[in-house]
């Protein structure tokens, strides 16, 4: 039988655990709740919405995503691939980002990525299933396990606002030695490390994405 973390129905455990470092307790006590990651209905949306909103602002990654679904409709292999890349191209996307949701439809629909059966693989399965794919790179891997499938101890050390976190709050610690400490429940460390980041930056509420 596979085996792998499933998804957490609440973060109560999780925020116990994390608040054995003194650090992370002050950092969750300044940012409050989170919502609790649910898995995705539609992993293979989810992966080309999020190709899509790569390096954008959350604005103009939604404004994309908007366009792109008034033009094709529902998000399948099919529509993606009798859609001409010029069509797919004027709702936004780059002809890098064109190349890359026309290869994920093409092995969605060939079979050479499973997305049904996505949820049931362990975290570095996924990501094995993933990374062949023409422009899907390790971190856009671990944001899909994080955010699709709500893996509850991913975190991603090549995602710049983490590595910047970690450097602020934990300065001449290694960061494997912090981290180390989270598991497993580092997705949740990294969405405050990342609500921490906003706060301090914006001066605003938290981030709850």
């Amino acid at each position: 039988m596979t085996v792998f973390t499933a998804p957490l129905s609440h973060h109560a455990d999780a925020a116990a655990h994390l608040s054995h470092d003194p650090t992370m307790r002050e950092v969750i006590a300044r940012n409050g709740d989170l919502p609790v990651l649910t898995p995705t209905s539609d992993p293979f949306g989810t992966l080309i919405r999020s190709v899509g909103g790569q390096q954008l602002s959350v604005k103009a990654a939604a404004s994309i995503h908007a366009r792109l679904l008034e033009r094709l409709g529902p998000l399948t292999p099919g529509t993606l691939l009798r859609t001409p890349g010029e069509d797919l191209r004027a709702v936004g996307l780059s002809w890098a980002k064109v190349r890359t949701v026309q290869a994920i439809a093409e092995a969605a629909q060939d079979g050479t990525v499973d997305f049904a059966h996505l949820a049931a693989l362990p975290d570095e399965a996924v990501v094995d299933e993933l990374l062949p794919l023409p422009g899907i790179g390790r971190w856009t891997a671990e944001m899909f396990l994080m955010f699709a499938l709500a893996r509850p101890d991913v975190f991603s050390s090549g995602d710049l606002a983490l590595r910047q976190g970690l450097a602020r709050l934990y300065p001449g610690v290694p960061a494997p030695d912090v981290t180390a400490r989270w598991a497993p429940y580092r997705t949740l460390a990294a969405r405050y490390l990342w609500a921490d980041n906003h706060r301090v930056r914006a001066g605003g509420a938290p981030l709850t994405g």
